[in-house]
């Protein structure tokens, strides 16, 4: 027989809610500040939940966290003013 367990703890060994909720963090205002070039219809709302979990489980990055949140809620008035003022979702820099 063998010893070793195949228990979720075992398989995640090292990592903690915590650093999972750094990442996050990062993971948030990274797709926060791209979506406001690109894909803003997809990275703002993913920013927005990923800052939600990061501050939900108390990241030690709590600035990173409102930034990403910050930068998620922009992408979307982004989108909005894209869409009511040209009718589309992409930007047009041609006049």
């Amino acid at each position: 027989m063998s010893t070793t367990s195949t228990t979720p703890h075992a398989l995640t060994k090292g990592r903690t809610r915590r650093a999972d909720a750094n990442d996050m963090a990062v993971a948030s205002f990274v797709m926060g500040l791209v979506g406001l070039l690109v894909f803003n219809i997809v990275l703002g709302p993913c920013a927005l939940v990923l800052g939600g979990l990061a501050l939900a489980r108390h990241t030690t990055r709590p600035r990173r966290a409102l930034l990403g949140l910050a930068l998620g809620a922009a992408d979307l008035i982004v989108l909005a003013t894209l869409v009511t003022t040209g009718g589309t979702v992409s930007w047009n820099f041609a006049g």
